[in-house]
Parts: structure tokens; C-alpha cells; sequence
């Protein structure tokens, strides 16, 4: 521990994502241990996504440093804003309060999941009124008050933060009293839930109601293009599910090994923070499930092809010609939306 090896007054910077009075605890482990020695603790998270995470660092549209509102924290803030100075623009680096940086964070996350869930939502709306949901995002988007980013309509959000920090989110409000606060957004976890088991559906339904027996490829794994993390991935869910109604998978994605994704189907839901509970795959599970290197081995005999990541090369397939090589009667659906006119 720091408190242990000090020998000078220091500055301890939270980077991670935390649940709200983190640093005060963190302040108080090291004011018990620290003998004579004073630090700071300033909240500094960080705003970077996976696959844009070195342009993000050098080009972000924020940093966020809180501290103590006392000279003393004041200045461990002034220090660490020197720091990103050297290449951030002064009106882009915001000082707030510990507390308020904390919760920034886990407030920025939470709003673009529920974005996410919003458009979602819409989507299935859509389906059912006629309307075009990629025609409905660039109409909305084109409000400058709302924009466009993140309006995009798919089968669910994933990843290791948005539904983390949405029930950290929702710890907090209950802790504090806001029960109120807590449903609100845990529905946008519900909603989530539904987009998938809604794709589900509609794929079994697009294939006269039952897909048992029907080979399915899965194109795209990960839950996001240019990255290789399987964390919370819609397309566990969907696999699952389309397993239950005893389909046939090959899944292709360009980055995530055949050992993760078994790794993956194997577990129970968050279960991916905690490996111990990990249990194989059933051998009939097993033979249910193949993975290839190549989307057209993937989609060859196919009866139904589910786009389930944004990948770039997946716009780049001669779709006639996996079309050509599938069972027929032949389905593709996808879960990303691929453009917005």
C-alpha cells in the first residue's frame, strides 16, 4: 500500500468507475495508515471506448478531475490539470467536487445506455405501426437538441459498463432513499432485455415458428466492431435462446476465439466477472454449436443468417452469394442497423 511506503505528501488518482463516495473511503484507509504522510484523492475517470481508446486519450471531448474543496485539494486539482494541459485545451478540462465527478461518469454511461434502450424501444414500435426506424432516428437525430450519435436501433446494448454502471447507478439511488429513481432506470436494463429476447422471437416467428433442427450462423460476436470483448454481448443471449428452441449455430466473428465464445455460452449471466462458477458446455450443447473463420463457411446451408456486430467487413460481403448457398426458404436478419439515409 502507498500509506506504507510514502515518504512525502502525495496525490492518489481514481481512474475506474466507482459508486459515489469511493474517495472518501479511499481517504480514510490511507489517513489510518498513513503515518504523518497527507493525500489527496482526486476522481479523474476516464472516458475512453474500446477500439477508439488511444484517440480518445489524445483527443477527448472532456476531462474530468474532482477533488476536496479546500486549499489543499484545490491544488492536488490544479497539479493534475497541468498535466493534461501539455495537450488538452484549457475549456476542455473540468474541475468539479469528488462527488460530482464520480457520479458524472456513472450519469454519462447511464445516459447513453438509456439512448440506446430509447431507440430500441422505438424500433419496436416500428415493427408494429409500419414505420422505418432508421427514418425515424435521422428525424430525430436531426433535432440539435438531441443529435445523432446513438440513435442507432440494434439488438442490445453490451459490454462490461453500460448495464455495470446502470445497477450501480440503481444501488445508489436505493441506498439513498430514491426508490422511484432506481425504476426508472431499471427499465432501461428491462428494455435491454426485451430488444433481445425480442430478435429471438422474431426469428423463430420469420421461420414458420421454429427453428429446431435449422442451421443458424452468427455473424459478429463481439459486442461491438474493432474489439474483441464478448463481456454482456447481445449475441450470447440470442445464441442462448436460439439454442433453447434446439437450433443448429456456426457463429464467425473476426476477432473472438472459438475458446471465448465457449467460455461464453458456458456461463450464467454475470458470470463473466467470476470464472470459478464457470461450467462446460453440455456434449449435446457442444455438437450444437460451431465456429468458423470465414462468414461464407459460416452462412453455407444456412436457413437463417443473424448480423449481430457492426463489423465493417460484414458490409463487404457478396450477400447474393451467401444467399445463393443457403437453404431455402432463406432468412437474414440483422440486429445492427447498418446506415442512417
Amino acid at each position: 500500500m502507498i500509506a506504507d511506503v510514502a515518504k512525502s505528501d502525495k496525490i492518489v488518482v481514481e481512474k475506474s468507475t466507482v459508486p459515489v463516495k469511493t474517495a472518501e473511503a479511499i481517504e480514510k484507509i490511507l489517513t489510518h495508515n498513513s503515518k504523518g504522510i497527507n493525500f489527496q484523492i482526486l476522481s479523474n475517470p476516464e472516458f475512453l471506448a474500446e477500439g477508439t481508446a488511444i484517440k480518445d486519450l489524445f483527443n477527448p471531448d472532456r476531462v474530468l478531475i474532482g477533488g476536496r474543496e479546500t486549499p489543499e485539494g484545490q491544488r492536488a486539482v490544479q497539479a493534475l490539470k497541468a498535466v493534461y494541459a501539455q495537450w488538452v485545451p484549457e475549456d476542455r478540462i473540468i474541475t468539479t467536487n469528488l462527488w460530482s465527478a464520480e457520479l458524472s461518469k456513472l450519469a454519462a454511461n447511464a445516459f447513453l445506455a438509456q439512448r440506446i434502450s430509447s431507440m430500441n424501444a422505438m424500433s419496436a414500435l416500428c415493427e408494429a405501426t409500419g414505420a422505418n426506424v432508421s427514418e425515424v432516428a435521422y428525424a430525430v437525430g436531426k433535432d440539435t437538441r438531441i443529435g445523432p450519435k446513438f440513435l442507432n436501433a440494434s439488438v442490445g446494448f453490451g459490454g462490461s459498463c453500460f448495464q455495470k454502471d446502470i445497477l450501480n447507478l440503481v444501488y445508489i439511488c436505493e441506498c439513498n432513499g430514491l426508490p422511484e429513481v432506481a425504476h426508472y432506470w431499471k427499465q432501461v436494463i428491462k428494455i435491454n432485455d426485451y430488444q433481445k429476447s425480442r430478435f429471438v422471437n422474431r426469428v423463430v416467428s420469420s421461420m414458420f415458428n421454429t427453428v429446431a433442427g435449422k442451421k443458424i450462423a452468427i455473424l459478429g460476436f463481439a459486442f461491438k466492431k474493432d474489439t474483441g470483448d464478448t463481456r454482456e454481448t447481445a449475441a450470447i443471449d440470442v445464441c442462448k435462446g436460439l439454442l433453447g428452441d434446439k437450433a443448429k449455430i456456426s457463429i464467425y466473428d473476426p476477432q473472438v476465439t472459438e475458446d471465448q465464445i465457449q467460455r461464453d455460452l458456458s456461463m450464467n449471466k454475470f458470470d463473466w466477472d467470476h470464472p470459478i462458477h464457470l461450467q462446460p458446455m453440455s456434449p449435446s450443447a457442444v455438437k450444437q454449436v460451431s465456429v468458423t473463420w470465414d462468414a461464407y463457411e459460416a452462412t453455407k446451408g444456412a436457413h437463417g443468417v443473424c448480423i449481430l456486430t457492426e463489423w465493417d467487413e460484414f458490409r463487404q460481403l457478396d450477400y447474393k452469394k451467401i444467399y445463393d448457398n443457403m437453404q431455402k426458404p432463406a432468412f437474414i436478419l440483422t440486429g445492427v442497423m447498418w446506415w442512417i439515409p
